[in-house]
């Protein structure tokens, strides 16, 4: 699982659809596949070019036939808070869409496959939105356009090609993401409630540890912790 989203989930394309940060080389034996909303894969040639880089739909029968091959070696890679997260998108912003989101992690039960919490420092450091509390009549647009077409819409800007004060290319800002600790998973192609809520509970403190650990070294406020909505 991947968090957070960001405006455009820079650093997972990054680090698992390209060779740039040499993740071959780090998990040998492993190719990463990143889930993508099936509507982009309705665009001619975007289509192929975006499944050229290793993306699939992010929908259950594409995840569960990379989970199912046999010999392993797939690693199915989501950004959890999905397009949603990216409304919450803006630098010092340290929260991800977590608590409801079950679907991945009875996923994952159902194949036997581990769970490996990622956070990314720095993705939201990328862009600035406009301000979009929940709440304000501009969230709720937001909110209800997402619900009808399936992709959020931040209203997100950053810098210009000849100048760093507005445009809409990224700020040089870098990115450091943080592979944790795989959780075990057993499979149970029908797992309870409690069982699902309790090996979710392990995943949310596994991500809250990563963070944690990790957070002084980039530049994150020692009295700053992860919130999840």
């Amino acid at each position: 699982g991947f968090h957070p989203h960001g405006i455009l989930v820079a650093g997972a394309f990054t680090n698992f659809c390209t060779g740039a940060t040499g993740f071959r080389k780090l998990f040998p034996g492993l190719k990463s596949y990143m889930l993508m909303l099936p509507l982009w894969f309705r665009a001619p040639f975007f289509r192929d070019y975006i499944m050229c880089a290793g993306l699939v739909p992010s929908d259950k029968e594409s995840a569960s036939y990379l989970l199912q091959q046999k010999g392993g070696g797939n690693a199915v890679v989501i950004a959890v808070g999905g397009a949603p997260e990216a409304l919450d998108a803006r630098p010092g912003a340290y929260l991800v869409l977590l608590s409801k989101k079950k679907g991945f992690v009875k996923l994952a039960m159902e194949h036997g496959a581990d769970l490996v919490p990622v956070y990314s420092f720095g993705e939201n450091e990328l862009f600035d939105q406009v301000s979009n509390p929940r709440g304000t009549w501009l969230r709720w647009l937001q909110e209800h356009l997402q619900r009808i077409m399936g992709v959020s819409l931040p209203l997100f800007h950053a810098r210009g090609v000849f100048q760093y004060s507005l445009g809409f290319l990224p700020y040089r800002k870098p990115i450091h993401t943080i592979v944790g600790r795989p959780i075990p998973v057993k499979k149970n192609e029908k797992p309870t409630t409690q069982e699902l809520d309790e090996l979710h509970q392990l995943y949310m403190d596994e991500l809250s540890e990563l963070f944690e650990e990790h957070k002084s070294k980039y530049g994150v406020p020692e009295d700053t912790h992860l919130s999840f909505v």
